[in-house]
């Protein structure tokens, strides 16, 4: 009786768990609508699974791309960021065994259950209970040991990845009489030296594509982002018709922005950028224009984006990274 009510009341933890996770994954979605969709995408050449230095606008390691189009293991990619991009979350390095043991209980226990299987599934009714109460148990267990693991890992990162050298970046007038916008210098030693016009450029292209997006000008965006980048913006509008929405940005202001780093790679030049920003983020029912998500007030957002540049061409946004 006893086991029975306390099976019972695993089960319940687990649907209130999932009941308020739900919402809360729906309420990120929704405030996070503006271009990028709030996650990281797009590719930083040899460097796309290297994070960007922090700086003194974005002193957090920036998120790991969500969606590129960079395979590990290509030309001018070191062996480490192949291995370390390769297998997803339970294939990491320094995961070991641990990866092993997630990865064997979510496929032969979980997956099997559902197949009619599992860890005890020939031994009957109760046995079966049992057994899917301690795999639960035991995922539960690896997951937080790795989430352990991640938060260790990324705090030792942000340690050693350091500030930018020079002097600090900040918002108002000392910014913009250092570089004639909202930017500070960043670092004095990157390999590839970027100048005020540079910086003037990344402004102008911050608001230049919120712009096209909100006015969901594809062509306009193919002339200010790379095809990869415009594929992933292209879907997302697509996306918001499915669901009859319409995302309006306005009022996009820079507030502070850094140097990263800047770099070449043959003909090519990179720079990342981190900038923390001001804008409207909302979203309305196309048909009605009732908000649905977002607001009519400004809120900040601070992104690293990473722009390239062709010899002889102009500045384009190669990625957007989540600070």
């Amino acid at each position: 009786m006893n086991f029975t009510q306390r099976t019972r009341g695993i089960v319940k933890m687990i649907a209130v768990v999932l009941s308020l996770a739900l919402p809360l994954m729906l309420a990120i979605s929704a405030a996070d609508a503006r271009i990028g969709g709030g996650s990281s995408s797009g590719s930083r050449g040899s460097r796309t699974f290297s994070a960007p230095p922090s700086t003194s606008t974005a002193p957090n390691a920036a998120q790991p791309f969500n969606r590129t189009m960079t395979q590990p293991g290509s030309p001018g990619m070191g062996a480490g960021a192949a291995t370390a991009a390769r297998g997803g979350f339970f294939n990491r390095p320094g995961m070991g065994m641990l990866g092993g043991l997630a990865a064997g209980f979510l496929g032969a226990g979980l997956l099997g259950m559902l197949f009619g299987g599992g860890m005890f599934g020939g031994l009957g009714g109760l046995s079966s209970i049992f057994g899917l109460i301690l795999q639960i148990g035991l995922i539960i267990v690896v997951v937080r040991l790795a989430m352990n693991w991640w938060q260790r890992r990324n705090a030792t990162a942000s340690a050693y990845a350091g500030p930018a050298s020079g002097p600090a970046a900040g918002p108002g007038p000392l910014a913009s009489l250092r570089t004639g916008s909202g930017f500070g210098l960043g670092s004095g030693s990157a390999p590839l030296e970027i100048g005020p016009s540079d910086y003037e450029a990344f402004e102008r292209l911050l608001g230049e594509i919120q712009a096209a997006w909100s006015n969901e000008d594809v062509a306009k965006l193919h002339t200010l982002a790379t095809p990869e980048m415009v594929s992933y913006f292209t879907k997302d509008l697509a996306e918001n018709k499915a669901r009859n929405d319409l995302n309006k940005v306005s009022d996009v202001k820079l507030l502070q922005g850094d140097l990263a780093e800047a770099w070449r790679e043959g003909d090519t030049d990179y720079a990342s950028v981190a900038m923390r920003f001001s804008l409207v983020d909302k979203t309305i029912e196309r048909s009605t224009g009732r908000l649905v998500g977002g607001s009519e007030q400004p809120t900040e957002v601070t992104e690293v984006w990473t722009f390239v540049r062709p010899r002889a061409a102009s500045w384009e946004l190669s990625a957007i990274q989540q600070a």
